[in-house]
């Protein structure tokens, strides 16, 4: 006797019967009663019947006024329908995560995206050589392995002496230049020699307009090159393209960018340092609470260049921390609607399996699998993210300020990134972790309070 086959999971047969009534978008709704999954679809018509019957698990295909019945059989429905309305939720959120990215493709987010293109990258290094300072300072502070310190330095240090290079190169690529070309651009910006160089009454200095200087003269270097492999003969083209590049950019950057771009380095330093130590309470508040919805729009992109910037000049962000307070806010608000919608088993299997990556800084899955479909919850997520800001910004103005010397991680991860000026100390990391807090405990009272409606807390009717 042949052994019969095993039956499929309960998530495989969930995954085989969506696409077979018309996708996530043609489900309106989802109950089951003992034997039958029960939908409301959208278009009758999408529904591939045949398919359905002809499906192992499925015993039969019923169909009333109001909604389609897939007939599973007892203790197979009640397995496949949490597994259904999972899909459903994770779907829809792709959905709007993709109508989002479609509704943020005008040319201003278009830059945005490229601008981060170019920096992101740049992350692991930052994140790495921001780590290696960590250590090296806490070794400082605490007189031990004097002899190593001076490596750790070197190692933690390199990166960021030459980083301008790295920005020239991904610029150069980004826009459609030589690479190479957009680095030999850039160099100049962090070339020692420059010192010798005064115009406009002024000296440059080393480094003078930094990772923004960096970027501009690699898009100027990027345009020359492009025109010149227009106008230029072939047979000249090896030895004029390249000369001509970097001797038109580099003239231009030398008596002209590099004074710029110092300008607006130098004031992007003073404006936050001013900012948040006369209003940091305020700004922190703001800048937590509105980061969630910059994310949404693909704004968020135009504060890496800032973030860089700072690092550069400073060691270490001072925004980042305040800004990482609308993750915390997305975490205590999931774990509102986990406590609340204890009959929304689909909801809370979705949150169980996001929760984690969210403490560490990862918040698409909550995101786009929980509280933007939801609503309200996005909302009071935002307002979770505000208080932690606020916390932050507080502490600052009180003398406490709290960095990260590199982009990319938040939540807890952020922690061996933490800097206050003098490197990772007790202080710092208590007021980053009070601000967590603080973004977990108003996120869950804003959720638990005002952000889940009564059309969500109604279990669904019974079958």
């Amino acid at each position: 006797m042949t052994a019969a086959a095993p039956a499929p999971d309960a998530r495989t047969t969930a995954g085989a019967l969506l696409p077979l009534v018309g996708g996530a978008a043609n489900v309106t709704s989802v109950a089951h009663c003992m034997t039958r999954l029960r939908l409301g679809l959208l278009d009758r018509t999408l529904v591939q019947d045949e398919a359905l019957r002809a499906h192992p698990a499925v015993l039969g295909v019923v169909e009333d006024d109001t909604t389609y019945q897939i007939v599973l059989g007892p203790g197979t429905v009640a397995r496949v329908t949490p597994e259904f309305e999972a899909l459903l939720l994770q779907a829809r959120g792709a959905a709007i995560k993709a109508a989002q990215k479609d509704r943020n493709s005008t040319p201003g987010k278009v830059l945005l995206r490229r601008v981060a293109d170019i920096f992101v990258p740049l992350i692991p290094a930052l994140i790495g050589c921001g780590i290696i300072a960590g250590i090296n300072g806490l070794l400082l502070n605490l007189h031990w392995l004097p002899a190593l310190t001076p490596a750790l330095a070197a190692v933690a240090s390199g990166f960021m002496a030459l980083i301008a290079v790295f920005v020239g190169l991904n610029t150069a690529k980004e826009f459609g230049g030589t690479p190479i070309l957009g680095g030999a651009v850039a160099a100049i910006v962090v070339y020692p020699g420059v010192a010798k160089v005064e115009a406009f009454g002024q000296q440059l200095s080393p480094g003078q307009g930094g990772v923004l200087g960096a970027l501009a003269a690699a898009v100027l270097a990027v345009h020359v090159e492009k025109w010149c492999r227009r106008h230029v003969p072939e047979a000249l083209d090896v030895l004029v393209t390249p000369t001509l590049t970097v001797l038109v950019a580099g003239l231009v950057t030398v008596y002209g960018l590099m004074f710029v771009a110092g300008g607006v380095s130098t004031a992007i330093g003073t404006a936050a340092d001013w900012l948040l130590t006369h209003a940091g309470a305020v700004a922190g508040f703001v800048l937590g609470g509105l980061f969630l919805p910059l994310v949404m729009l693909g704004l968020h992109q135009a504060l890496i260049p800032i973030h860089t910037t700072l690092i550069e000049q400073q060691g270490h962000t001072v925004l980042l921390p305040m800004l990482a307070m609308a993750g915390a806010g997305q975490v205590g608000a999931a774990a509102a609607v986990y406590v609340r919608l204890r009959h929304r088993t689909d909801l809370r299997r979705t949150i169980r399996s996001a929760l984690p990556a969210g403490l560490l800084g990862v918040g698409e899955p909550l995101i786009y699998g929980v509280s933007l479909p939801l609503g309200r919850p996005f909302v009071t997520a935002c307002v979770g993210g505000a208080f932690g800001g606020g916390f932050v910004g507080l502490f600052h103005m009180l003398g406490a300020p709290v960095g990260s010397t590199a982009i990319g991680p938040s939540g807890l991860a952020l922690f061996p990134l933490l800097d206050g000026g003098s490197g990772l100390s007790a202080t710092t990391v208590a007021v980053y972790a009070g601000g967590l807090l603080t973004g977990y405990v108003a996120g869950f009272a804003a959720t638990y309070l005002f952000g889940i409606g009564r059309p969500l807390l109604s279990p669904p009717p019974a079958p």
